[in-house]
């Protein structure tokens, strides 16, 4: 069906991971006066933005004929859903588009509401969405941490402000975790598509600094993720039960050895990317409920 190509392109299952980062978010905050409405606004709004990148991706990629040079894997090189349903481009840039202005209508609630405290973080989704593709990854350190921005900083700080009505320094410090791990997961989805993406002017950090520095930068955002954990709990920033945050890093350094032991062709053994998408999702998870419970 037609339709299919559609929803392929917006890539639902990587859309868990919106969730995951505004309920971290709201973990800061949770208490039984929690306004429900407000926080599924938020979650409204976040997978919309989340979408709109999707499916902006997507198109850019068919248009640009990089979706014909990947070799797709279930974790990288795009859906493939467009090259063999190409009168369904227009479609998904329609969803793109319409995603994003109803993101920004959300948005404009929030302005409307809380003033211009919550304008910064808005204007940066905003900036993320529009130029991660064609403009972003052209430059390797922006295109690093653009991806931890969005969905640790952004989402988690702007659940935390709407629900609060100002910023708490505790959804600050906590953001820094799916910072470190959701730009490691980007990363390392970029090894099976090097050769693809430079061919089509794209310069993120493989690219230009290669694999053996790439694993170097993977290697450093784990083990940091994992030291501001410990600390925090140390400094009395988290509860003790946020310890169990570090259950699921070792996945992240099996994920690592992948990297390491097959670079590019990292592809080809998809446990080991499935691995950097398990701990993205299951530490801050974790986090998140270590908060509400600790």
């Amino acid at each position: 069906m037609k339709l299919t190509a559609v929803v392929q392109s917006i890539r639902v299952p990587f859309l868990v991971l919106t969730p995951v980062c505004v309920f971290l978010g709201a973990s800061t905050v949770a208490t039984s006066e929690t306004n429900i409405s407000l926080l599924l606004l938020v979650l409204l709004g976040a997978l919309l933005a989340h979408i709109s990148v999707n499916a902006l991706n997507e198109y850019s990629d068919f248009k640009s004929g990089l979706d014909l040079k990947t070799t797709r894997t279930p974790f990288s090189g795009g859906s493939g859903a467009l090259p063999g349903n190409p009168e369904m481009s227009t479609a998904v840039f329609a969803v793109g588009a319409v995603s994003l202005m109803a993101t920004l209508v959300i948005g404009g609630y929030f302005v409307w509401k809380y003033g211009a405290g919550i304008v910064p973080i808005g204007v940066a989704g905003l900036i993320l969405i529009v130029t991660y593709t064609d403009w972003i990854n052209r430059f390797p350190f922006l295109c690093l941490i653009a991806p931890g921005i969005g969905f640790g900083f952004l989402m988690v700080v702007g659940t935390q402000f709407v629900l609060q009505g100002e910023y708490a320094p505790l959804s600050l410090l906590v953001a820094a975790v799916p910072f470190f791990l959701v730009n490691n997961l980007l990363l390392l989805n970029q090894y099976p598509d090097i050769e693809a993406d430079a061919s089509v002017g794209r310069n993120h950090f493989p690219i230009a600094y290669g694999v053996s520095r790439s694993n170097l930068a993977y290697a450093i955002f784990a083990l940091a993720t994992s030291a501001i954990i410990v600390i925090y709990v140390l400094l009395g920033y988290l509860p003790a039960m946020s310890y169990i945050a570090l259950l699921p890093m070792p996945l992240a350094f099996l994920a690592l050895y992948g990297a390491i032991k097959y670079r590019e062709n990292i592809g080809h053994y998809p446990h080991y990317l499935g691995a950097n998408v398990g701990v993205a999702i299951l530490a801050p998870l974790l986090l998140g409920l270590s908060i509400m419970i600790g």
